[in-house]
């Protein structure tokens, strides 16, 4: 018989009577509270889970740092179970690989050396192979940790003592993000981009009663380590003012043309999904006849990115299958549930309680490490203080401790004799006599007018809640520009997602398009005019064999009517297409506007510029004007309006607003250009071709199109990067269709026209050429000439690159 049956014969001292449902209630709430406080939820302090914590604090106390060399593994996982952490060396391992995987931490906590696993699922190696050390970000959650910034608690075994959370000097939860099932309740705490946040702490210690929406014009949504797109800004308001929400997060891919037929590329894939399960599954589908269209698939996935190609049959309908790509592979739910620990309890935030929150622990942080680095500064100076007083009287020191039997009569003499403290009498004792040099004596006093002025600004910091939150945004502000880095996660408009333009900041942006549809925004404010005749900065890292089509200017918030060479027009906002650094590549286009093979944009009208009773006045690169009213395009499709019917082989060119009485000037390749009265064009519907503007030569073709405006020049730009600007009156007004003056010439040295423009000495040119250099100038820099001249240089090109367009940037200067 068990020795745990209790013996009938012996009487107990109390017996209680307790129902077993009871019992069972309270021991699984007991349980419920340790897996949710212990094991499964991050605190809102510091982002992290016990088992991150400890693993970091066991790297931290063995001293594998960023700046030592790495340990293996098993090392690491041995000293954190035996010392805080007595679970299975598995699910430590498990963590300790999730921290060096740079596909699923944002910013990665762990250094990991050797097989760490991979985004097609494949496990790490054993811990006995791999090797870790901290990576540089994660001392920065440790930071200041030995000056008493946080509380300690004992360990399971009660023989060391652990932190309750980090320092953090990162806002760690929001940027890490944090996944975790507890009992009842779960967390998903998405991932964003660091200067964001940190952007947005700022903001609301500057700014305490914000409201989310400001705090939205600095966090723009989850920033996935994987990239890809987040479809629709609604879910993001609604995550980040509730706390929970659900977003639409879709890969990346383009379009490529393999000879004949047309072949999708996947290059960026939805956070956390396998690559390999999903090239099975699409597979799959085509196998079962679920998806159609598709005559090969291959993953060409290598160190430098994902790349997954999938060749279309000839004649397949890319759109279709791109739409059932979608619909089953290419786009996952994020559920956001920003659930953590407030004070050991759980809670859900929304951004602002959880920004709140990290305020506070940094605060505290900040302050208690203050107050012991003041009592250590007092402490040294007190001893200096001390050194000072006995070298000024060194001649009676040195005699009254010569003097002395023994040390201890010697420090209880020179109390006595001097008025020296316990702690300065002991240091004085023991000094050398080489420290009674008058050089010695000017370092003491130096330290210690140091350490006067440290007391000083410490002790302001700890009277003066606005100093300590400015040492706390310094330091922010230090960890942005150390760690900081650009989006990976582009926010595009999904079908039926609804805009926040509030959300969004109003900015001038330049907008590049090129030949491959790659697209992206860039501030204006981004780049510096130069002097005529430079070469400009890089404006994009082009894949090879791309080059740029387009740059124009736009607003975020402008509504832009963009025109491809089809003769169609489309309609998007200025922040429907990513904003991206100078160096980037872009997005592909196909993800922002719906456009057909071979199709690109060619001119863009800002829907802001123009009422009903304006006119859109177009020009095809064969001669062809035609206006239609503006009111005609109050609503486009997300497919597309035709906005001109074109002949075989001609292509649309340009765009611009008219009022129906200015006059036209319409520019060619060949450097000639006609001067007529828009009258002459009469007004015709969306489908109509137009009617001829200027009589071209063989060889010759259209490049654009502007109205002679008064007071303005008219700017051209060759190809070969020169230029010049000259009044409108020296075009004089002729009848449509005629011949035109010689306005530029384009010998060898300038080359073709590549743009026309209309300026004036106020404004600004954003030239770009093929090779994606992008420069800055001052219309005024650009001399004014007669016509039929060469003009002088405006851009110096290198090598066989050439002006790809220009676009003006109005009253500038």
């Amino acid at each position: 018989m068990s020795s745990d049956v209790p013996n009938p014969n012996i009487d107990a001292a109390r017996i209680d009577t307790v129902r077993i449902e009871d019992e069972m209630e309270q021991s699984y709430i007991d349980y419920a509270m340790s897996v949710i406080a212990g094991r499964a939820l991050p605190d809102v302090r510091d982002g992290l889970k016990p088992v991150h914590r400890r693993i970091l604090y066991a790297m931290h106390e063995m001293g594998v740092t960023s700046r030592s060399s790495h340990r293996k593994s098993s090392s690491v996982v041995g000293e954190t179970m035996g010392d805080y952490h007595p679970h299975g060396d598995s699910a430590i391992y498990d963590t300790l690989v999730r921290m060096a995987q740079g596909f699923s931490m944002r910013y990665p906590l762990v250094d990991g050396q050797g097989n760490f696993g991979s985004v097609d699922g494949d496990p790490a190696a054993a811990m006995r192979y791999t090797e870790a050390r901290m990576s540089p970000i994660a001392e920065e959650l440790l930071a200041d940790i030995g000056k008493d910034t946080v509380e300690f608690q004992s360990n399971y075994d009660d023989r060391l003592e652990e932190p309750e959370v980090l320092p953090s000097a990162i806002p760690n939860l929001l940027v890490n993000g944090s996944s975790g099932i507890a009992v009842g309740m779960s967390t998903n705490v998405p991932p964003h981009n660091l200067r964001e946040v940190i952007d947005a702490t700022i903001h609301l210690i500057e700014n305490p009663e914000c409201s989310i929406p400001d705090l939205m014009e600095h966090v723009k949504g989850p920033d996935f380590p994987t990239g890809a797109n987040i479809v629709g800004r609604e879910p993001i308001h609604s995550a980040y003012t509730t706390g929970r929400g659900r977003i639409r997060v879709r890969a990346e891919f383009e379009r490529e043309q393999a000879g004949k037929r047309e072949r999708i590329v996947i290059t960026e894939l939805p956070f956390q999904q396998n690559k390999s399960r999903l090239v099975e599954r699409i597979a799959e589908n085509v196998n079962e006849g679920k998806i159609e269209g598709i005559s090969d698939l291959r993953d060409e996935s290598d160190r430098d990115g994902i790349r997954i190609a999938i060749d279309l049959k000839r004649g397949a309908n890319a759109d279709v299958v791109e739409n059932q790509l979608l619909e089953h592979h290419l786009e996952r739910t994020f559920g956001v549930i920003n659930l953590a620990l407030v004070d050991g309890q759980p809670r859900v935030l929304d951004l602002k309680e959880t920004l709140e929150h990290y305020v506070a622990h940094r605060k505290e942080v900040v302050r208690r490490r203050s107050e012991y680095d003041l009592g250590e500064a007092e402490e040294r100076a007190h001893i200096l203080e001390g050194r000072l007083r006995a070298l000024d009287d060194v001649d009676n020191v040195v005699e009254l401790i010569r003097d002395a039997e023994d040390r201890e009569s010697a420090k209880a003499d020179l109390r006595e004799e001097f008025d020296f403290s316990e702690a300065q009498a002991e240091h004085i004792v023991r000094m050398q006599l080489g420290s009674l040099t008058s050089l010695e004596r000017d370092e003491i006093a130096e330290e210690y007018d140091a350490l006067v002025e440290e007391i000083e600004r410490l002790e302001t910091i700890l009277a003066n809640e606005s100093e300590l939150l400015g040492v706390i945004k310094a330091e922010l502000r230090e960890i942005r520009e150390e760690y900081g880095d650009d989006r990976r996660t582009s926010i595009v408009e999904g079908g039926d997602t609804v805009l926040h333009e509030d959300l969004i900041p109003e900015e001038d942006s330049l907008i590049l398009v090129t030949e491959d549809d790659y697209v992206k925004r860039m501030p204006v404010a981004a780049f510096d005019p130069q002097g005529r005749g430079g070469k400009g900065i890089i404006g994009a890292n082009l894949k090879e064999g791309d080059r740029v089509s387009k740059v124009f200017r736009a607003n975020t918030h402008d509504y832009l009517l963009c025109f491809t060479n089809h003769g169609k027009a489309y309609q998007l906002r200025g922040f429907d297409i990513p904003e991206m650094s100078r160096t980037a590549r872009g997005k592909s286009a196909v993800n922002i506007l719906d456009l057909e093979a071979d199709e690109e944009l060619t001119a863009v009208v800002n829907t802001d510029d123009f009422d009903d009773e304006e006119f859109l006045t177009m020009v095809t690169e064969r001669g062809y004007v035609k206006r239609t009213e503006a009111g005609a395009f109050e609503r486009v499709r997300s497919t597309g309006l035709i906005a001109a019917s074109l002949e075989e082989g001609d292509r649309l060119v340009d765009v611009t607003v008219t009022d129906g009485s200015t006059d036209l000037v319409i520019a060619t390749r060949e450097g000639m250009a006609i001067r007529f009265p828009e009258s002459e064009a009469r007004a015709m519907g969306r489908t109509a071709r137009g009617v001829n503007g200027i009589k071209l030569q063989e060889g010759d073709s259209v490049v654009g199109l502007v109205t002679a405006e008064e007071g303005r020049d008219l700017l051209t730009i060759t190809e070969n990067g020169y230029g010049k600007r000259t009044p409108f009156s020296e075009y004089r007004t002729q009848s449509r269709y005629g011949k035109g003056l010689i306005d530029i010439k384009t010998g060898e040295r300038n080359g073709p026209v590549a743009a026309v423009e209309s300026v004036s000495e106020a404004d600004d040119l954003v030239v770009m050429s093929d090779d994606a250099q992008i420069m800055r100038i001052h219309a005024a820099d650009v001399s004014t000439v007669g016509r039929n001249t060469m003009g002088v240089i405006v851009m110096r090109l290198a090598g066989d690159d050439r002006v790809a367009s220009v676009d003006v940037i109005r009253d500038a200067a």
